[in-house]
């Protein structure tokens, strides 16, 4: 089998050749620029410049070298920016900052800094829904984002290393998007007042999601096979919203964004990424249209593989789950990261409808013998 016929095999509930691995198909199936650029030195590689996909979590822009050595099965591809935007990185003398096109301000140490987080919110405090209307948001019906985007997928498709082509999202989930613009402060009493002010952020966020899958799958629909789009739902022990608010506020935005990508591209596979303990609404992402499920976070509460793959793994795939991020593969020895491996494949391999990748991207902390020995593991326990 070649990577594209390996993936949608097990998109469909059949089992492959072997299971299929993803590494930087998405920003949350990625690798952090200091663990790529120590796995590149480890590997014999040119390690001292490290492109970054995503600035603000500094995954990598993992190499198609690198793609092929490693026998990844997916390619992941992003929109740009429209000409008329240019991301500016200033020096403050203690850290980098950069303003995105959404208004957030962020910031780096320069110092050991791994990462730009928000410190500046546009719309926090005291606004108004008129407000929120007039404010400049970025425009995802410019067609020139998708400049050279067509061309660059069908390059991924010949011969015998024809891959998979996902099409990611932009920015953040509608959800996060409230979060991030008006901050988690103001915005969850947003949602717990059910005001109109939460409501129109919503409709806002929601209708740019719509507006730029309509000229993302008009340009490549027909080449593209998953669509990954995503939301946080979840923290360590439960969920960030009440099972009640995400299903009366955030629930029908996301059947009508999935909805939509359907009528428009009824072939492809709609990935959806939460973090978290997210179990008790995994039933709803299923009803409205979510076919397979990253990071599957084994660390967290109630995401007990064994019985996710029962209960679920008829309908769901899982797109994640191959090895905890937050303590065995960072801090476990390359035994504990192989036995973690080929306990995550022997619960979720069963029958298809499983793709293999980390439980997030691997962060900066993680030693590259641990990444070998995941990928070793892999190689070993995932043919069928």
């Amino acid at each position: 089998m070649n990577s594209r016929e390996r993936m949608l095999t097990t998109l469909a509930h059949k089992e492959p050749d072997r299971v299929p691995f993803d590494l930087g198909g998405t920003v949350n199936t990625g690798i952090h620029r200091v663990a790529y650029s120590n796995l590149l030195t480890h590997l014999g590689l040119e390690s001292s410049k490290v492109p970054v996909a995503n600035l603000a979590t500094q995954v990598a822009q993992v190499s198609e070298e690198v793609f092929r050595r490693l026998g990844v099965d997916v390619r992941g591809f992003w929109t740009k920016p429209p000409p008329n935007w240019v991301t500016e990185i200033k020096d403050t003398g203690d850290h980098w900052i950069t303003v995105d096109e959404f208004g957030l301000k962020k910031a780096m140490p320069k110092r050991s800094g791994l990462y730009f987080d928000v410190c500046e919110r546009p719309l926090e405090g005291t606004v108004t829904v008129k407000e929120i209307g007039e404010y400049p948001w970025p425009d995802f019906k410019d067609k020139r984002r998708l400049d050279g985007l067509r061309d660059k997928m069908q390059n991924m498709s010949h011969d015998d290393m024809d891959v998979a082509i996902l099409m990611n999202t932009f920015y953040v989930g509608i959800l996060e998007f409230g979060e991030y613009v008006r901050g988690y402060h103001d915005f969850f009493i947003d949602l717990a007042k059910n005001s109109p002010v939460a409501e129109r952020l919503l409709d806002i966020a929601t209708d740019m999601r719509i507006q730029y899958w309509e000229i993302v799958l008009d340009r490549v629909g027909d080449l593209v096979d998953v669509v990954a789009e995503g939301d946080d739902l979840g923290m360590q022990n439960g969920l960030i919203i009440s099972p009640k608010t995400y299903r009366t506020l955030i629930k029908p935005r996301h059947k009508r964004i999935f909805s939509f990508i359907k009528k428009k591209a009824p072939h492809v596979n709609i990935h959806f990424h939460s973090c978290g303990a997210i179990y008790d609404l995994i039933p709803d992402l299923i009803e409205i249209g979510v076919q397979s499920l990253n990071p599957v976070q084994v660390s967290a509460a109630k995401m007990d593989t064994k019985a996710l793959k029962r209960e679920f793994g008829d309908v769901l795939t899982f797109w994640g789950g191959g090895v905890d991020t937050q303590r065995v593969l960072p801090y476990g020895t390359p035994k504990e990261v192989r036995q973690e491996v080929r306990q995550r494949i022997d619960d979720l391999a069963p029958g298809g409808g499983f793709v293999f990748s980390a439980v997030h991207a691997i962060q900066p902390d993680v030693p590259p013998e641990n990444i070998i020995a995941m990928l070793e593991a892999l190689q070993d326990y995932g043919r069928y």
